[in-house]
């Protein structure tokens, strides 16, 4: 127990809060695959999106006061994005808290939707336990630094994608599921983006999300354009 207590001290010196309710954070960081029995961090995680939404949408409207909405949309857009909810868990060390079933592998404790899954449910935690104030501070001091780094208006490689089809005078570019592999737990999706008038090309990833940019991107990159932001899509592959 006294592991455990200093294991949870060392995660909210992370985050920057500290529980009152030390059963929140054990549900937050409980996944469905676990043998306890108790509840796991779906509900958690439902509430901990709806709570980073609103902070990161309000930090986006004080740092930008002249924007215009469809410019705060595409920048919340990116900074709640799955990958970005992966990058702040990792950032907070949360995979080795991960109450997992007894078969897990380590590649579990690395899965990018696992990741900001438990991400959104710490979120969700921490607005139960210490209020909006709280949670608000801890969106802050997770995803601040992603806010730094949006000097520019961030773009991704389906919106890329869009614009490009868009100056050509075709339709907006679609997308279908080709395969699905993997658990429930770790799925990897191959995805193939159609272009009017183009060969398809595929992509990857850990989820829908991550294989539609990657399949973009391989448009994108067939066709001689920049790709941005497809670094950031953690486990997406793309293919021509």
């Amino acid at each position: 127990m006294a592991r455990r207590n200093a294991e949870l001290v060392a995660l909210e010196v992370r985050i920057g809060y500290t529980f009152r309710d030390r059963t929140l954070p054990d549900e937050a960081l409980t996944h469905a695959s676990s043998p306890t029995g108790g509840p796991t961090y779906q509900r958690l995680e439902f509430l901990g999106d709806r709570v980073l939404g609103l902070a990161a949408a309000d930090l986006l409207m004080g740092r930008y006061p002249g924007a215009s909405e469809g410019d705060l949309s595409r920048r919340l857009a990116d900074l709640v994005r799955r990958e970005t909810c992966a990058l702040v868990a990792t950032a907070w060390d949360l995979g080795p808290h991960l109450k997992l079933g007894g078969g897990a592998s380590g590649a579990m404790r690395r899965n990018p939707s696992i990741l900001a899954d438990a991400c959104e449910a710490v979120i969700g935690a921490v607005f139960l336990d210490g209020g909006w104030e709280a949670a608000r501070d801890v969106v802050l001091r997770g995803f601040g630094p992603r806010l730094a780094d949006q000097s520019e208006l961030p773009s991704n490689p389906k919106t890329q994608l869009q614009e490009w089809a868009a100056s050509l005078g075709l339709p907006p570019p679609t997308y279908s599921i080709v395969h699905r592999t993997g658990p429930d737990h770790a799925p990897n999706f191959e995805v193939a983006a159609r272009v009017e008038g183009l060969p398809d090309a595929t992509g990857q990833g850990s989820s829908r999300r991550a294989a539609e940019q990657a399949a973009a991107a391989a448009v994108l990159r067939r066709e001689g354009l920049h790709v941005a932001s497809v670094q950031d899509l953690a486990g997406a592959q793309s293919h021509v």
